[in-house]
């Protein structure tokens, strides 16, 4: 076991897929020399050359085009964007040509494709480099959405996502980069847990509380803090975005009766919106009370002093899993 940040291990892991398969290779912009904005592909380069390691021009739209062309030949190419609001540009590339390709060729075209995107906020940077795009993704057939919260799952998980026959995106929570973790580096990808199974984080039996990406840690958090009022929270983190492990959710809902998620996209159309109206359905007479979605707000990402308060915080979340309990909370007008 190994101590690393959270980019390290996905350092590591692209590292052991170039290692594992010449076909692999990583484009992007400035993945290579400089080892990108965040030196999450640092010293790659160096290592395989730059004809696996690909400084590409900053146009994203060709870049993917580029990707789809090494697919056809047998590549398994993995693309950076370097930031989530740059995704923008390569949307009809990888909706209309990536997601589509396989099913047009009746199989006979595979597209393993991973692309990894930085993606939320708490860094300080204003739109286009602080946003949320899962939902337009998990909304399109054919493609896998992935999101990572820990450095071993993100070790791990890339190593999955490039070894899939189907085009992943492979959604990398910015700030929490920095953060540290165990690393088992000897880990068997064939026995571990698969990219497309949620995890519970905690278990708990009043509420269920379900995050991805850079919010499991501060679900976690609102866990602790709310056993100390003596409410037991179970806390799932999804890890596929699409699909969905449904079987771990209802589970987990058909055991508390309630439910509460909370991601930092908008709240319209979001992947909350699915979710809840998913175990609506599925789990309609074990609830005790309407889900609860804590989320960010309809409106473009704020500038740095006020991404804080659109952000869905402890406090936020607490309220939240308040609300789900029919205790006194924001929405309620009585102060506990």
């Amino acid at each position: 076991m190994s101590t690393m940040t959270f980019s390290r291990a996905i350092n590591a892991g692209l590292r052991r897929a170039l290692e594992n398969d010449p076909k692999v290779v990583l484009m992007g912009e400035d993945i290579g020399k400089l080892g990108g904005v965040f030196r999450v592909t640092d010293g790659l380069q160096k290592d395989f050359g730059s004809h696996r390691v690909i400084d590409t021009p900053l146009a994203e739209a060709g870049i993917m085009g580029s990707a789809v062309g090494l697919a056809y030949r047998g590549y398994r190419p993995v693309v950076e964007i370097q930031f989530d609001g740059f995704i923008y540009p390569a949307f009809d590339q990888i909706v209309c040509q990536v997601a589509k390709l396989h099913y047009r060729t009746q199989g006979k075209v595979r597209m393993p494709i991973t692309i990894r995107v930085p993606f939320g906020g708490g860094i300080g940077s204003p739109e286009h480099h602080s946003e949320s795009p899962e939902a337009y993704f998990t909304h399109t057939s054919g493609l896998r959405v992935i999101s990572v919260s820990n450095p071993q799952e993100a070790y791990s998980m890339i190593q999955q996502a490039v070894a899939s026959d189907d085009p992943v995106l492979y959604f990398e929570p910015k700030r929490r980069y920095h953060d540290k973790g165990e690393v088992d580096e000897s880990l068997d990808l064939s026995t571990a847990p698969s990219m497309e199974k949620a995890r519970v984080v905690t278990e708990g039996k009043d509420v269920t509380l379900v995050a991805y990406g850079p919010l499991v840690k501060t679900a976690r958090d609102a866990a602790l803090a709310a056993a100390d009022e003596g409410v037991s929270v179970e806390v799932i983190d999804l890890r596929s975005l699409a699909p969905l492990d449904f079987a771990t959710l209802e589970a987990s809902v058909r055991k508390t009766g309630r439910l509460v998620i909370t991601h930092e996209a908008a709240q319209s159309g979001g992947l909350g919106a699915e979710v809840t109206a998913s175990i609506t359905e599925r789990c309609f007479y074990y609830l005790e009370a309407a889900p609860v979605r804590v989320t960010g707000f309809d409106v473009p990402y704020p500038y740095s002093k006020l991404e804080m308060h659109h952000l869905p915080s402890l406090d936020r979340i607490l309220d939240g899993v308040d609300r789900a309990l029919g205790r006194p909370n924001s929405l309620s007008g009585v102060e506990g």
